[in-house]
């Protein structure tokens, strides 16, 4: 079935949704973007997204052209529109169209708006059964990832290199500290029990899930830690995992080459994933 987009106003079918060669997402990557998960047909810690997405956009000086109550309208239209069970909306938000300068456009020029959904089975996910395999490598990133900006191609460069060695993803290092993965939030278990996660800052993406996540381990009683953690740290810990919006909780089995705990998914990630599903699912708009 041929998708339906909204583009700057207008539901259009995918063959007919254009946008400009001038675009400066196009030309600069001068643009951001939020991606939300759809589970039985509504949105997963849509109030988060919603919140990440105007932050992104204040902390470059772009302007959103809808409302809060318009933006949820319109992610709900897409759903409904292309009879989205499960998967996910992805929008991004750019200055607009204009000629090629490093000078933002003049006041005023329109952004552009557009959103599409892609169909993905969330619920059955084979890497949350048997776990995943991260690489380490340099985190050679611009200095503010905590803006949800298109600049992607280090983070696409970094899961290829992963893939190259054996991995299924990288985890990105820093002065001696893991920041975050390619495209998700980094998270260990040590042997003591204690889940340890990054604090945040311009150093890492605030991770939607990581939040939501983060709230139910805090909400069973388990001890989080937000602070840097070491590569040694990690492989010697008794669990690991990630979190991002349409994978949920993920359990990383080994770490450049070196296993993590017994290989197998933790008992403490299995059950996260679980209270996150069950509880996003309930919560749901």
């Amino acid at each position: 079935m041929t998708r339906t987009l909204y583009l700057n106003g207008a539901w259009l079918p995918e063959s007919e949704a254009k946008v400009s060669v001038f675009d400066r997402g196009f030309l600069m990557a001068d643009g951001i973007y939020e991606v939300t998960c759809v589970l039985d047909g509504k949105l997963v810690d849509y109030a988060g997204h919603a919140a990440r997405l105007q932050r992104s956009a204040q902390e470059l000086g772009m302007a959103l052209p809808l409302t809060e109550a318009e933006l949820l309208a319109v992610h709900r239209e897409i759903v409904a529109r292309n009879a989205l069970d499960q998967g996910l909306i992805y929008l991004q938000l750019t200055r607009g169209v204009a000629e090629r300068d490093f000078v933002y456009p003049p006041a005023g020029t329109p952004p552009t708006l557009v959103m599409f959904t892609q169909a993905k089975n969330v619920l059955e996910n084979a890497a949350a059964e048997a776990g995943i395999r991260v690489a380490l490598l340099p985190d050679l990133r611009w200095g503010r990832r905590d803006i949800k900006t298109v600049q992607l191609l280090y983070p696409c460069m970094a899961k290829m290199e992963a893939k190259a060695r054996g991995a299924d993803d990288a985890w990105l290092v820093e002065d001696g500290f893991v920041t975050e993965g390619s495209a998700a939030t980094s998270h260990i278990v040590t042997a003591e029990g204690v889940l340890v996660t990054r604090d945040l800052s311009h150093a890492l993406l605030p991770g939607i899930t990581r939040a939501s996540v983060l709230e139910l381990a805090a909400a069973h009683d388990v001890r989080v830690e937000e602070r840097a953690f070491t590569p040694d740290e990690a492989r010697a810990a008794r669990e690991a995992f990630i979190t991002s919006a349409t994978n949920f909780v993920v359990p990383v089995v080994a770490i450049d080459g070196a296993t993590v705990g017994d290989g197998k998914p933790g008992a403490l990630t299995r059950d996260l994933r679980r209270f996150y599903i069950e509880t996003r699912r309930a919560s749901a708009i």
